[in-house]
């Protein structure tokens, strides 16, 4: 996508999360992780590529020792409906007997961040948890609902905040929504 291309498209989008209310929910989601997993010492894994804007604000919000790596798994690879489970790179880090905790960008359908969690369980974790930093709202069941939500979203076409349009705008700090959705 050409840089005028990109433009047009974040002009004619609709702002659904100012920057504020981004970098609030994630101060809330490091209160209620901190909470609940601050004594547990966890393994961090981020979902490359959507979460690592979600990563790089949360971390360095949670005063606790933990263990940190990613792992990358899609079904979108660059169109915007999900296909076949790819897993593309897995955790390094042992999983067995760790509590671990997923961290991803938005819960659309949760075919891919169950997957996830089923793999890790099967990997031998003694728990695991998911944060998604949002939830689409897509008015149907999920096989998965997250344990830590950052913010709620319409079922729209996201993006900012580490979620991409075509590629592009995974570097902003608010939400918007494709215009005409």
């Amino acid at each position: 996508m050409s840089p005028g291309e990109a433009r047009r498209i974040l002009d004619s989008a609709d702002l659904i999360c100012s920057a504020e209310e981004v970098a609030a929910a994630v101060r809330r989601l490091a209160g209620e992780i901190s909470a609940a997993l601050a004594d547990r010492n966890p393994l961090l894994l981020s979902v490359m590529g959507g979460a690592v804007v979600f990563t790089g604000n949360l971390l360095p919000q949670l005063a606790f020792p933990l263990d940190f790596d990613y792992l990358h798994v899609t079904r979108y690879g660059d169109e915007t409906s999900g296909g076949a489970l790819r897993w593309i790179a897995a955790p390094r880090e042992a999983i067995a007997g760790r509590t671990v905790l997923i961290l991803d960008d938005i819960l659309d359908e949760g075919i891919t961040l169950a997957a996830i969690r089923d793999r890790m369980l099967d990997s031998g974790a003694a728990a695991c948890y998911t944060a998604v930093f949002a939830d689409k709202q897509i008015g149907k069941p999920k096989p998965i609902l997250a344990d830590f939500v950052g913010l709620r979203l319409p079922d729209r076409f996201v993006f900012g905040f580490g979620m991409d349009v075509h590629g592009a705008w995974r570097n902003l700090p608010a939400i918007y929504a494709a215009g005409g959705n």
